[in-house]
């Protein structure tokens, strides 16, 4: 009776338990998540925003290579800085997500892929986060860890500590 009473009760306690993260998992999650990926890019913008135009030293893969340097630094440092912003107040989640995996994809395909390979074996060498070696083989694993991470406020939204489900939910109380 006792055995039985002690597994019941722990069996309440894991239900109970699983519930409560059940109901933050529409919350939480996304908010930390949001809130590093805001971090990483807002520091990112303001780099730079208060630096130098590197760009003109770099190719950028077709249809930015037709833009000028100038303007691509300002487009990635202006996506960068208000996209930060977005994510942290949790407005426009979905379009600054895709905005920001479009500027991170041309960020790996200028700056972090390898510079030439020829084996998946070569490819697999600038799965790194920085390339100390300087062997050519590039450091894409955090551009890439940060695209992983954009997935999950892509195809849920911001979830529920956001100005975007305010907003979902006054339209939907009309």
């Amino acid at each position: 009776m006792y055995n039985n009473n002690l597994t019941n009760g722990i069996y309440r306690l894991y239900a109970s338990t699983i519930g409560y993260l059940n109901q933050l998992s529409e919350s939480i999650p996304s908010l930390f998540l949001r809130l590093v990926l805001a971090y990483e890019f807002g520091e990112a913008g303001f780099e730079k925003l208060h630096g130098t135009n590197w760009f003109v030293d770099v190719t950028f893969p077709f249809p930015f290579s037709l833009i000028p340097p100038e303007i691509n630094w300002q487009i990635a440092t202006y996506f960068e800085l208000l996209g930060a912003i977005a994510l942290l107040l949790g407005v426009a989640t979905r379009f600054f997500s895709i905005s920001l995996i479009i500027l991170t994809i041309v960020a790996i395909a200028t700056v972090h892929w390898p510079a030439q390979w020829m084996s998946l074996n070569d490819l697999w060498a600038g799965y790194r986060i920085v390339d100390e070696a300087g062997d050519g083989f590039g450091n894409y694993k955090l551009p890439l860890i940060y695209v992983v991470m954009f997935s999950p406020l892509l195809f849920g939204g911001a979830g529920k500590l956001s100005v975007d489900y305010l907003i979902k939910q006054k339209w939907l109380n009309r």
